[in-house]
C-alpha cells in the first residue's frame, strides 16, 4: 500500500472517529449503507484538499539548476571584478596660505600688500607739489593658482595699483620635465631685474631702464626649456591687456618677438648666472600716437618725471640686454646693461640706454639669497623671530645708470646711489628701508635756470605676500 493511500485511510478513519480495524458482523445492512455513503462524501472532501494542496506546492516550488563541476584551473582563469578606483584623498598643506591638493588637481590662494612712505627732495626751485612726503599703497594684489590633470596648471591676478585694477599674471600652463608652455598676460623674460618678484628684490624699485623702456606684461604664448644649467626662454607677445587707455584708445594691436638664454653654473660653493635677452617690436597703430620713455626719481608714489624724451612717432622698437649675478655665502652681486633702439619716423633712430651694478651682504649668520630657475627667489630667514632669532638683515648697495638722450632727442642722464637695508623677522614679511641720491644731467624738468642738480629720496617700505 502507497503512503498516499495510507494517508487516505488515516483521514477517513480519523473523520468517522473509529479504528481502521472494524468487524463487519456488528453493523446491520443499513449501517454499512450509511458509511459507505458518508466515506464517498469524505473521499470526495480529501481529493478537493489534494488539489488545493498540489496547486500551492506548484506555485511555491523553487527550480534549483544543476551546477556543473568547475575545475581549478577554470577557477584560477576566471576573471576577478575590477575594484571600484578609490577617490583620492584631500591633502592640505600650509604655505603662508593653505594649499589645498586632490589628485591632479591643487589650489593656493595668493595676494601681497606693499605700503610705502617716502621723501622725495628736489631743489626748491622745482615748484611741483608731487614732490616732497608722500604716503601710498604700493600693491594690493589678489588671486590664485594652481595645478590640473595632465600637467596643466593656470594663475590669475588682479592688482590695484595707481588707483586702478589691473590684470596681472594670469595664464594657462603645461609643464613637462624640461618643457613649460604659458598662454596668458605675463612677463615677457626683457631682464633679470623685471622678472624677480616684486617682494623679493633688495631695494624698493627696480632699476630704472625697466620702467622708462616700458617693460610691462603682455598677452601671448610663451614657452620655457630646462635642462641642467641653460634655460631658454621665447614668445609671440601681443599687447598689454591693460593698455586700453586714452593715448592709444582701442588700437592696442602691436605685437613683438621676445627671447631670453640663460647659462647658470656652480662653481663650488659659487652660483653663477649669465643671461642675454633680445626683443622686437612692431608699434603698428600705436606709431600713430607716438611712443615716450621717461622715469621717476626712484619712487612711484610721486607722478613727477625728470627724465622725459617726450612723445615722436616710431614704427618698431628693438632692444637687447646683457646680464651677470652671483651668489657666495652672504654676499651676492648682480649687474645689468640694456639699449633701445626707436625705429623712428622722420627722423634719425635714436638708441638710449641702462644698466646698474649691485652688491649685498647679509649681516645675519646662515642667511644667503637665493638663486632659482633663473631669476633671484624668496629668502627666508635662517633664524626668524618665531624661533627665537632676528630674523635676517641685508644690505645692498647699488649704481643705477640711465641715458635718454641720443640724437636730437634730449631726455636727460641719471646717475643713481642707492641704499638699502632689508629686515625679514619670518618668511613673507619684509621691511625695506632705502635711500637714493640722483645726480641729474641735461633734462627737461628745469630748478631755475639750470637742468643740472641733485635729488634725494628716502623710502620706507612694508610688504607682506603669500
Amino acid at each position: 500500500m502507497s503512503c498516499r493511500s495510507l494517508y487516505r485511510l488515516a483521514l477517513l478513519a480519523g473523520a468517522m472517529g473509529v479504528s481502521p480495524v472494524v468487524h463487519a458482523q456488528s453493523l446491520s445492512t443499513e449501517d454499512i449503507a450509511a458509511l459507505r455513503a458518508e466515506i464517498a462524501a469524505l473521499r470526495a472532501q480529501v481529493q478537493a484538499l489534494e488539489s488545493r494542496v498540489g496547486q500551492a506546492e506548484a506555485a511555491s516550488a523553487v527550480q534549483v539548476p544543476a551546477q556543473t563541476p568547475v575545475s581549478a584551473q577554470q577557477a584560477e582563469a576566471a576573471p576577478v571584478p575590477a575594484a571600484a578606483p578609490a577617490t583620492p584623498k584631500m591633502e592640505v598643506a600650509w604655505k603662508s596660505a593653505p594649499q589645498i591638493r586632490q589628485g591632479g588637481w591643487s589650489f593656493k590662494p595668493k595676494g601681497r600688500m606693499q605700503f610705502d612712505s617716502v621723501l622725495v627732495d628736489a631743489p626748491d626751485s622745482i615748484d611741483d607739489k608731487g614732490l616732497g612726503m608722500a604716503t601710498e599703497v604700493r600693491r594690493l594684489r589678489l588671486g590664485g593658482e594652481g595645478t590640473l590633470p595632465g600637467n596643466f596648471g593656470y594663475k590669475l591676478e588682479v592688482e590695484l595699483s595707481d588707483n586702478k585694477v589691473d590684470l596681472v599674471d594670469s595664464y594657462i600652463s603645461w609643464k613637462s620635465d624640461r618643457f613649460t608652455v604659458r598662454l596668458g598676460n605675463q612677463n615677457q623674460f626683457q631682464s633679470l631685474d623685471e622678472l624677480i618678484g616684486d617682494t623679493t628684490g633688495t631695494v624698493m624699485e627696480r632699476a630704472a631702464f625697466t620702467d622708462a623702456f616700458n617693460f610691462e606684461r603682455r598677452l601671448g604664448i610663451a614657452a620655457e626649456w630646462q635642462k641642467g644649467p641653460f634655460i631658454v626662454q621665447t614668445g609671440l607677445f601681443a599687447d598689454d591687456v591693460n593698455a586700453h587707455s586714452a593715448t592709444n584708445g582701442d588700437e592696442t594691436n602691436s605685437y613683438g618677438v621676445d627671447g631670453r638664454i640663460v647659462f647658470a653654473p656652480k662653481i663650488g660653493n659659487t652660483q653663477l648666472h649669465f643671461g642675454a635677452s633680445g626683443h622686437w617690436r612692431d608699434l603698428n597703430s600705436i606709431a600713430s600716437a607716438g611712443v615716450r620713455y621717461r622715469q621717476r626719481p626712484f619712487s612711484h608714489a610721486t607722478d613727477t618725471r625728470f627724465m622725459d624724451t617726450g612723445i615722436f612717432v616710431a614704427n618698431s622698437e628693438t632692444h637687447y640686454g646683457l646680464e651677470f649675478a652671483a651668489v657666495r655665502g652672504r654676499w651676492h652681486a648682480a649687474a645689468e646693461t640694456h639699449w633701445l633702439t626707436a625705429d623712428r619716423i622722420g627722423g634719425a633712430n635714436p638708441t638710449f640706454f641702462g644698466g646698474y651694478a649691485e652688491v649685498g651682504y647679509y649681516l645675519t649668520a646662515g642667511d644667503t639669497r637665493v638663486y632659482k630657475n633663473g631669476v633671484f627667489d624668496r629668502s627666508p630667514p635662517k633664524n626668524p623671530v618665531d624661533k627665537g632669532g632676528i630674523g635676517s638683515v641685508q644690505l645692498t648697495l647699488r649704481y643705477d645708470y640711465l641715458d635718454l638722450s641720443d640724437q636730437d632727442i634730449r631726455g636727460g642722464t641719471q646717475k643713481g646711489y642707492i641704499g638699502g637695508l632689508v629686515w625679514s623677522p619670518i618668511n613673507y614679511l619684509r621691511f625695506n628701508l632705502n635711500y637714493a641720491h640722483l645726480d641729474y644731467r641735461d633734462v627737461p624738468l628745469y630748478a631755475g635756470n639750470s637742468n643740472d642738480y641733485g635729488v634725494d629720496v628716502v623710502g620706507l617700505r612694508a610688504e607682506f605676500d603669500y
